[in-house]
């Protein structure tokens, strides 16, 4: 489904140029639950940016379900992103002003022809999203009414509306303790296992690294380990800041 050959991503700087991530080649099949970790400025949330099609190789080739991706224009990128990729942060990123129904059924609202839902379609959708994730009572509830797992459910069943094929999700555990953070990634793993979604994960957390078939563990822009049972990822997480 993902295919990554020699992408390299660098930065201007005062000096000349930062290269955050150096030659990168790698592959995720459709369904897997892959795990991303390393230390802070190895590279992980550039390397989400690229997959999410929120930031741009410097080089190298990015093939989704064997299509180029990489030199999309701007909107084609967006309207990608929306049909395939669900996003969930650590910092939930919910509108505040709106219901946790408005907010999940906002990515349907951005759709353009010949992708675009009907308002009813994308409440109904919205609906159903919620309640999958256990918040069928909460429809109106606007995000500050809500817990920080409740809100993270929500950003999870946003992810979820446009039923993508890849959700990418950044330290979805980091900012909830340690019981609600289980309950989190039990949905994440549900979503794998019950509906095939492929999850890609990254995260400091050595626990939710090693609840995924697969971990990646980067370093210095480089992958340095690509294997199930590196125990590497696990001193690489509990190293990092």
């Amino acid at each position: 489904m993902i295919v990554l050959e020699g992408i390299r991503k660098a930065y201007r700087h005062e000096a000349g140029y930062v290269e955050v991530l150096k030659r990168i080649s790698l592959s995720i099949e459709s369904g897997e639950l892959v795990s991303i970790v390393g230390q802070s400025g190895s590279g992980k949330s550039t390397l989400m940016n690229i997959m999410g099609m929120l930031a741009q190789p410097t080089n190298g080739r990015y093939l989704f379900g064997g299509e180029d991706v990489a030199h999309l224009s701007i909107d084609q990128r967006a309207a990608f992103r929306n049909r395939s990729i669900g996003f969930v942060f650590q910092g939930f990123h919910l509108l505040p002003q709106m219901t946790a129904l408005d907010n999940v059924a906002l990515p349907l609202q951005y759709r353009t022809a010949p992708d675009r839902v009907s308002e009813a379609e994308a409440q109904a959708r919205a609906r159903e999203a919620l309640a999958s994730v256990g918040l069928a009572e909460r429809f109106h509830h606007k995000p500050g009414q809500l817990s920080g797992g409740q809100q993270q459910r929500v950003a999870i069943a946003r992810a979820m509306v446009t039923r993508p094929e890849v959700i990418l999700a950044d330290e979805p555990t980091g900012a909830l303790d340690s019981d609600t953070g289980e309950e989190v990634l039990s949905l994440f793993l549900n979503l794998n296992n019950n509906d095939g979604i492929t999850m890609i994960i990254i995260t400091h957390n050595p626990e939710v690294a090693e609840r995924c078939s697969r971990q990646l563990l980067l370093k210095d822009g480089r992958i340095m380990s690509d294997n199930p049972e590196c125990g590497e990822c696990s001193l690489a997480c509990s190293g990092a800041e």
